[in-house]
Order: structure tokens, then sequence, then C-alpha cells
């Protein structure tokens, strides 16, 4: 006899939901984004779950890549697990998948740019479990781009909401399999051509099996602690800003006391709110020179064809002398 209780992985799965959206606070209207996978399907059973029952809209986003000859049987078939999961409105986006950066980079530029756009912003549920964000840390670790690359995705990111990052894939898999949904398996999931199927099939079971298990619940732990860590580090460095600009410009002044951590953050958000784009740390650290080791170098080259130079006290950006 049934006792009316969801199946656990199906609760779990919606506590995520209801937990995330409270932090969001008031809304009338959701949106998921829904690639026909398992952890999209669950996530988004779960978000007509708990949005109905607080009152919110709730609709679906079926991004269509045209990557594979079935792609668009397979939007349509998401698109029949949606209705019948009772969302308010279903949209399938077709998308060109072009430019630089290979397959993926340029998949993904794509697909966020058309959720983007079809949301209106509303906030947009992504299906990205634990898993996911385990995978994402080792790619900042391989990068070494520094600590912002392995805090991983954050939970929040107007319009990006990621309920499920401290869910574990097995358990998205397990609430269809509750629910009576059979998944799409996307082939690129298992392609080698890919580097995140080599981290999920080769070297996260190998980390699992040197390091017994435990490895992507370790990662996310990891990455979270980051974030906070970050978050701290971001709002000394915005108040430093803040007393820092004069005009456009930095005061060198008030730039020296701070420690290099929170100075380069500042020199970030200066130097990108100056047009500078896809700053590297060479580039953060050439302009940290310009105040920490200053013995009348001359400016630093950036991205997007501009200059940070030192004049008088202040820091400049500006555009490269012809």
């Amino acid at each position: 006899m049934s006792t009316g209780k969801p199946h656990p992985a199906v609760a779990d799965v919606r506590r995520a939901v209801r937990d995330l959206l409270d932090q969001v606070g008031p809304t009338d209207r959701i949106a998921v984004a829904v690639s026909g996978g398992a952890d999209s399907l669950a996530l988004a059973a779960a978000a007509a779950h708990v949005g109905h029952k607080a009152g919110l809209t709730v609709v679906g986003l079926i991004v269509d890549h045209g990557l594979q000859p079935e792609s668009a049987r397979t939007a349509a078939r998401a698109a029949e697990h949606l209705t019948g999961l009772g969302l308010d409105d279903v949209h399938t986006l077709p998308v060109v998948v072009d430019g630089k950066g290979g397959l993926e980079a340029a998949a993904r530029r794509a697909r966020y740019a058309a959720l983007r756009s079809a949301a209106a912003d509303s906030w947009v549920l992504l299906g990205h479990t634990r898993d996911d964000q385990a995978e994402t840390v080792l790619l900042g670790l391989g990068r070494g781009s520094g600590p912002r690359s392995i805090a991983g995705m954050r939970p929040l990111d107007h319009p990006w909401a990621r309920p499920l990052l401290d869910i574990p894939r097995a358990t998205t898999q397990a609430a269809c399999d509750a629910l009576g949904i059979t998944a799409w398996q996307d082939p690129h999931n298992t392609d080698p051509r890919f580097t995140r199927v080599r981290l999920r099939h080769e070297v996260l079971p190998l980390l699992d099996d040197v390091l017994q298990g435990g490895v992507s619940a370790a990662l996310a732990r990891t990455a979270a602690q980051l974030r906070d860590d970050l978050a701290a580090l971001d709002a000394i460095a915005a108040e430093a800003y803040d007393r820092a600009t004069e005009g456009g410009d930095l005061v060198v002044a008030e730039l020296t006391p701070l420690h290099p951590a929170v100075r380069r953050r500042v020199l970030r958000t200066w130097l990108t709110r100056a047009g500078a784009p896809e700053l590297t740390d060479a580039h953060l650290r050439g302009t940290d020179a310009l105040v920490s080791d200053w013995h009348g170098q001359r400016g630093i080259a950036l991205p997007g064809g501009l200059v940070a130079r030192r004049a008088r006290g202040r820091l400049t950006c500006t555009g490269r002398e012809v």
C-alpha cells in the first residue's frame, strides 16, 4: 500500500529546488533548461512540482543544437516529457553552433545565448549536478588560472540557477526511473574527443580508486569553500575600488597599502569596466607592477587595444597611441 511519499531520489531533487527558490526570493515565473537527459528532466519534474505549489509559472526551454541527425526528434521527445510533467509552456530553441574555441565551447555559447534571450529576465534553472561541479573544478585546476576557476559554478548567477550542485548524477537518474521517465543518452557524453568525457570516465574513476572514493563530493566541497572566500575578498575589493576611483582613474596612494589579492581584484574590476576583455594573470600582474614595482616602466598592453599607464600618481586605461 502506497504511503503517498515520493521516492527518496525524487524527494532529494525537489528539496534542492525548493531550497534554491527560497534563496531566489519573490518571483512569479521560472524557466528550466532541458536537454532530454536525466539531470534536466529530473530537474524539470521537480521544478513543476515545487513551482506550481508556490504558484509559479514554469516554462521549459529546449535547445536544439542540431549537432546530430536525430536532434530535432530528441527535442520533440523532450518537449513531450515536459508537457506530460505539467509545465505551463514549452519552447524549442534551434541554434547554430559555430565560432572559435572548438565544438564544446561553441555549443555552450550558442546554448546560453538562446536561453538568455528566451528567459525574458526569469531565472533559468540548469541541471548541473555535483559530478558536473567536480569536473569543472578539475578543468580549472588543469588550466592553473587561479582560485576563481576552481571555485566551480555558483548556485545563483542571474539568470542562471543551479539547484543540483549538491546532488549526485546517480540521484537524478534514480529520480527519472522512479517517475517512469526514459531519459535521452547524449552520445557526446561518451565521446572521448571531449575533455569532460575523459574526466568523467577516466580521471574521476581513477582518483576515486586511488583516494578510496568520495572525490566528486570533496571537490564540490572545496569549490563551495573557495566561493565563500572569494565572496569575502570581492566585498573588500569593492569597497577599495570605490575609495580608489576618481574620474575613471585609480589613485595609486589608495592602492599601495592593499594586499595583492585585494589590489588585483580592484584592478580586474577597473580594467573590465574600462573595456578590456579576457584578462589573463599576466595582464593583471603587469598592471599590478605599476603600483607594487614602479620604476618608471612603460604602460601595459591589454586586450581590446587598451594600455594601462601610471602618471602623476594615477593609473589610466586608454587606447593605444598610433
